[in-house]
């Protein structure tokens, strides 16, 4: 089936509301300078609700590998649930590769890449902050620092059969609650977004074996510090001191998990946030250096340069 002209004029109408940012459809029209439509492209279906720009739900079925260059920012937080299908994935300069029945998860900020994909159906949810914060949730769902805000580990979630039907049950309620339009429409959707996130944490926590000891909630509680201050704490001490430990004593705690140091995690969430905006801002260095906390932008280009083997300069180039 060609691809209709009007889809693709709704297509672009979503597309520049920011929804459809590196997933799916736009992966696979997308080149890096242009949009373009590939004449082989089989669209089976295309829908989209939104509710008042805060919060959408999209269903996208294709039968055609894709393959896109395209980095896109995220400017909300998304889960991806990919129902059927492989592909490639770049998510903050690393590689993911998945098969099959997969959920995955994106903050603001993180920057997103298809490398290669073939779906077959999937959806994204995309919400912001003012229709839910996952930071003021976290004390009933626990999902901050798990499926979201958790840029260290593999992001991929593999629901079993038995999980999938659930998921699809709060999906149709979800879809079936856009569609009414009825009184009180705010509170059932983010009802239905509360349930999908909270189940969507308990399969990861299967998965992971998510442990909730002491040091564990230590670690936790360490990186959403480093979260919300990297750009202004860059010792271990100032973060061992919030917590009412020694930096020896935090050390000691992280080795007992297997994890890297806390020095290393705070230079890796500022070299992350260095490659952002260096690769998708048009700041000059200096004022990257700065807003990174360094007020040496020579030392903040000997600390990227350390870090990552070429200058933030070379990488901007890249």
């Amino acid at each position: 089936m060609l691809f209709d002209v009007t889809v693709f004029r709704r297509l672009l109408l979503i597309s520049a509301k920011g929804f459809f940012s590196g997933f799916l459809s736009v992966s696979c029209i997308y080149t890096t300078n242009s949009l373009k439509l590939s004449q082989t492209m089989a669209v089976q279906d295309l829908v989209t609700y939104n509710f008042k720009n805060v919060f959408a739900l999209h269903q996208v079925q294709f039968e055609k590998a894709c393959i896109a260059n395209k980095n896109e920012r995220v400017d909300s937080y998304k889960i991806y649930w990919i129902k059927e299908g492989k592909g490639t994935y770049t998510i903050d300069f690393e590689s993911y590769s998945f098969t099959g029945n997969v959920l995955f998860f994106l903050s603001p900020g993180q920057v997103f890449t298809v490398d290669s994909e073939k779906v077959k159906e999937a959806y994204q949810l995309s919400f912001t902050r003012d229709f839910y914060c996952i930071q003021a949730h976290d004390a009933e769902v626990a999902c901050n620092g798990v499926l979201f805000n958790n840029v260290y580990q593999t992001p991929f979630v593999s629901p079993s059969d038995v999980e999938t039907k659930r998921l699809e049950m709060i999906l149709s309620g979800l879809i079936e609650e856009f569609r009414l339009e009825e009184t009180a429409q705010y509170d059932m959707l983010q009802s239905f977004l509360k349930q999908f996130i909270v189940y969507s944490v308990r399969i990861k926590k299967e998965r992971d074996v998510v442990k909730e000891d002491a040091e564990t909630k230590l670690f936790k509680d360490f990186s959403l510090l480093v979260e919300q201050n990297y750009k202004s704490l860059h010792s271990v001490t100032d973060y061992a001191n919030r917590l009412g430990l020694s930096p020896k004593s935090l050390t000691k705690h992280f080795q007992k998990l297997g994890v890297q140091t806390p020095s290393d995690y705070i230079k890796n969430r500022i070299i992350t946030e260095a490659k952002r905006k260096l690769r998708y801002s048009n700041d000059a260095i200096k004022y990257i250096a700065f807003d990174l906390g360094f007020n040496d932008p020579a030392y903040f280009s000997r600390f990227f340069a350390k870090a990552t083997g070429i200058s933030p300069k070379q990488f901007q180039k890249k």
